[in-house]
């Protein structure tokens, strides 16, 4: 197991009717912004509870965060949050809503020249300080209401891309199982393959001898395998709902990537799809995941076949045909929920390849994965596997 550090303060409230604790997690006195995205929350009835709970505070509300939250967008709400002098963020929505939030609580202290460079800049400016944020979380999946990590979309320059730190992890995060009953399919769908994927960045590595953050990581995943179905099939089926959403929590909280090597390159490619063509993220990781354990069999051999192994129960056959076997299960499993792994089938077609190698040789990467031997050219073949 390599060296690590674990630092996970955020208070996680979780069950129904959670939301009405927000007047005893909130500060009293309190310039609260509530922060959400296209107006869900009204309709299924958790913005009331906000409200409710939140009798007396002085509220003023930033909506309109988009999914991929725009980074201009963003910036209207840190231009009202130093209007207001606002010293608390309450987001209430999704993954992106989130993210969006988070970006606002560093930029609005930001002290730099220009608030993209805590993006296009990370690895030489960190951000040191941020508003407070808690949340109310709509939709399981990112894992955002218990990390410090963001991903923002400048729609200007087509750009996705990503922080993180710690000072914007929430100071709560409240999780009721029930709103995910009033969910559209595709966007539980999405969260499911999200968690999943966020499970096989941390785990799909090589071994190091972390056997409790592997057993733990395999259990997010069949639990995802089991729950993710009845969550589908029955909207209500509270019990489902809860394991599928505390799932998607733990699968990004940190505590399976310690002291593990960890690889990203799904994501790292899937946010170009999303930059150039809108694709749903879920979707984006569900195309990628499948070429990068293709093309990256050998060295991700001995993880690959635990997986097969362990997860799926493949154990026989060939290497080879056991990898394929196990290659097999996982795309299946992503059909299963509704979710296509084709570019084909969200219409993209192989001028993806030059745009994306184009950004990346730009942007001077020159290999990333866990051993940071995934080259461009690699990227261009992964595209290439994964056309039709």
């Amino acid at each position: 197991m390599n060296n690590f550090e674990f630092y996970n303060p955020v208070k996680i409230c979780f069950g129904k009717g959670e939301i009405a604790k927000l007047s005893k997690l909130v500060p009293k006195g309190a310039n609260v912004m509530l922060t959400y995205g296209g107006g869900s929350i009204k309709k299924n009835g958790v913005y009331d509870q906000v409200i409710t709970a939140l009798k007396g505070y002085n509220i003023i509300e930033f909506n309109g965060i988009e999914a991929n939250p725009h980074y201009e967008t963003l910036m209207k709400g840190v231009a009202l949050a130093k209007a207001h002098k606002i010293d608390f963020l309450l987001a209430v929505g999704g993954g992106s809503v989130l993210d969006g939030t988070k970006f606002i609580a560093a930029a609005a202290l930001w002290e730099g020249s220009d608030p993209w460079e805590i993006l296009s800049r990370r690895s030489e400016f960190h951000v040191e300080k941020a508003l407070p944020i808690g949340t109310v979380l709509t939709l399981p999946a990112t894992g955002s209401e218990m990390n410090g990590n963001s991903v923002v979309t400048r729609w200007e320059t087509h750009d996705k891309l990503a922080f993180d730190s710690e000072h914007v992890m929430p100071v709560f995060s409240i999780l009721d199982p029930e709103v995910v009953f009033s969910l559209p399919q595709i966007q539980v769908a999405n969260g499911i393959v999200d968690a999943f994927a966020h499970v096989m960045e941390q785990y799909l590595t090589y071994p190091v001898n972390a056997p409790i953050q592997d057993r733990f990581a395999e259990s997010i995943l069949i639990t995802l395998i089991e729950e993710g179905p009845k969550v589908l099939a029955n909207r209500t089926d509270y019990e489902s709902a809860a394991n599928f959403m505390w799932a998607a929590t733990m699968a990004l909280n940190g505590l399976i990537g310690a002291g593990v090597p960890q690889d990203w390159a799904t994501h790292t490619i899937g946010h170009e799809l999303t930059a150039f063509h809108g694709i749903d993220h879920g979707q984006t990781l569900c195309i990628i995941l499948p070429g990068i354990m293709n093309l990256k069999r050998e060295t991700k051999k001995e993880k690959i076949l635990q997986y097969g192994e362990r997860v799926w129960k493949i154990t026989e056959g060939s290497t080879n045909e056991r990898i394929d076997a196990t290659i097999k299960k996982t795309v299946g499993f992503f059909e299963s929920v509704g979710i296509k792994t084709k570019l084909a089938d969200y219409g993209v077609g192989s001028d993806i390849i030059v745009k994306v190698v184009d950004r990346f040789t730009k942007r001077g990467i020159k290999g990333i994965g866990e051993r940071g031997d995934l080259t461009i050219a690699d990227v261009a073949e992964i595209l290439e596997l994964q056309l039709k």
